[in-house]
């Protein structure tokens, strides 16, 4: 069964994954980003995280709005969509890929550790795109998504997801 090949039950023994790993579980979305109408949006949603690939990669689905809530699946304001993300053996960067089947979109993104923050950035086509996950703690979290249309020289900020641990996850 493939959620037997792809799940695992923790990292892989000398894998370090803390990162992302500290986001194992589910977890509720509270979503704001700006729509093609130039307006902010509100919609809740929904994160689940867990280990795969013998424990040694993070995968995690995100899905806004939330299952049978309004708009759900419904482009260009919903997404659902997946990200794996592993660590290089070479270097202390995370390598990452974003798959979006409801607006058609992948992405790769390489990340590092901000202090107590990991950025990730995707620069290998316009508009380069740059994630943050900040204020980790057990319980939260917030993820923020910039845009930059001019390769990297101004940065708008465009979503904001504020993540709280669902009860039980």
């Amino acid at each position: 069964m493939l959620a037997d090949a792809l799940h695992a039950p923790g990292p892989a023994p000398g894998v370090d994954l803390d990162d992302f790993g500290r986001l194992v579980g589910a977890w509720d979305l509270d979503w704001t980003g700006l729509g093609p109408d130039g307006a902010w949006h509100r919609a809740e949603g929904e994160l689940h995280v867990g280990w795969v690939l013998g424990g040694r990669a993070v995968q995690d689905v995100w899905i806004v709005p939330g299952r049978g809530r309004p708009g759900a699946g419904l482009p260009p304001l919903a997404f659902h969509g997946t990200t794996v993300r592993f660590r290089d053996p070479a270097g202390g960067r995370w390598l990452s890929t974003w798959m979006d089947p409801v607006n058609g979109r992948v992405r790769r993104f390489v990340g590092r550790r901000q202090g107590e923050d990991v950025v990730l950035l995707s620069d290998d086509e316009e508009p380069r795109l740059r994630w943050r996950f900040t204020g980790v703690t057990p319980g939260a979290f917030t993820w923020s998504a910039e845009t930059s249309r001019d390769r990297g020289a101004t940065w708008v900020h465009d979503e904001r997801m504020a993540a709280r641990r669902h009860e039980g996850g």
